[in-house]
């Protein structure tokens, strides 16, 4: 389950710097998991949700500028705090223009490197939330009640909605128009910190379009975005 503090990836490969921060951020209430090359940094982010990521520059395998570039590919939105040995401003630069939100040169305090983690987790928590549509919500011929988990579909009859249908649907429907990420989804809506199958995701999207879809073939609403996650449009 994940922390509400929020989640962490550590990637550092210095065993004893990397044993002193997993435990002062643990004592900060984070929830902290551990990786000590960039290989197994890109395993973490693939089957885990984190709220950010503190990586090392100098790594095993694949160096730190590597592993935010590949995130970043199919992750726009987790924070990445760059921990590097080298301080001069080609080098922070390159790091910000490869997608670090943030870099800092080692030695460095400690109480800063905490500052730097709060503000950038709580800044994302703000991006992330959305204006709520409120209990009930209409598109065409449907309509959802939220609360009573129930919905008029697209044959007039009533639908019977699970509670993480509910939860699906209107996070989709606040972030309209916007791919959300099987990330996003499974950490919001089913609450862990490793996931299921994208076929779970998959199975609740069909489900949709059998339900609200005049055509389900070919979908007006609910869209599948390969490789990246799922996009409502009205």
């Amino acid at each position: 389950m994940s922390s509400e503090k929020g989640n962490i990836l550590l990637v550092e490969d210095e065993e004893n710097l990397h044993e002193a921060l997993k435990l002062n951020l643990e004592l900060e209430g984070y929830t902290v998991t551990s990786a000590f090359d960039g290989a197994a940094a890109l395993e973490a982010v693939a089957g885990e949700y984190f709220d950010l990521i503190i990586l090392d520059v100098m790594l095993p395998e694949l160096d730190g500028i590597s592993v935010t570039e590949t995130i970043r590919v199919k992750n726009s939105e987790l924070p990445i705090l760059i921990l590097s040995a080298k301080s001069n401003s080609s080098d922070r630069v390159l790091g910000l223009k490869k997608g670090a939100d943030d870099y800092l040169t080692k030695p460095f305090n400690l109480e800063e490197l905490l500052l730097r983690v709060e503000k950038l987790i709580d800044k994302n928590k703000k991006l992330q939330e959305k204006e709520s549509i409120g209990d009930t919500y209409q598109f065409g011929n449907n309509t959802i009640d939220f609360k009573a988990q129930e919905a008029i579909g697209i044959t007039g009859e009533i639908i019977t909605l699970s509670k993480k249908e509910a939860q699906l649907l209107k996070l989709l429907i606040e972030n309209k128009g916007e791919v959300v990420t099987r990330e996003k989804i499974l950490q919001i809506v089913w609450g862990y910190n490793v996931y299921p199958s994208t076929r779970t995701i998959d199975n609740f999207i069909l489900s949709f379009r059998k339900y609200f879809e005049t055509d389900s073939r070919n979908p007006r609403h609910f869209h599948s975005v390969r490789g990246v996650g799922y996009k409502y449009t009205d």
